[in-house]
């Protein structure tokens, strides 16, 4: 049963690596529909070379970072993307706290679920430490 657990959690953690890269691959090619399906508006000069460099940062770190401690057996990888979205959830929760953003319960959830999973995948799948 654990063998089946751990396969499982493996598979949800490679699906999330993929996810994360497809995203940030998504921002470097098309940064206006990435924009639009973050909710964010498309910008232009200074703002769109903030919103694809640092967003398709976000991702490809996330993605890679994943992927590389899945290939690695090394949990020390799991850390940047547990840390980036967990600082994102917090990020977006002081957003709506303190500066009028709307409140995204859906993405802090996601973010924090992840983040979470990720933890777990550190304790349960590393191969080496």
């Amino acid at each position: 049963m654990r063998l089946v657990l751990e396969r499982f959690l493996l598979g949800v953690v490679v699906l999330f690596g993929f996810f994360f890269i497809v995203l940030g691959v998504r921002w470097l090619v098309d940064p206006s529909a990435s924009a639009i399906g973050l909710g964010l508006a498309p910008q232009a000069g200074l703002g769109l070379s903030s919103q694809v460099g640092d967003l398709s940062a976000f991702f490809l770190v996330t993605g890679l970072s994943i992927l590389f401690a899945l290939t690695s057996g090394n949990k020390l990888w799991y850390y940047p993307s547990v840390m980036l979205l967990l600082a994102a959830a917090i990020g977006r929760t002081i957003a709506w706290l303190f500066h009028g953003a709307a409140f995204a319960p859906l993405l802090i959830a996601f973010e924090i679920g992840v983040g979470l999973l990720l933890l777990l995948a550190s304790k349960t799948l590393p191969k080496q430490e």
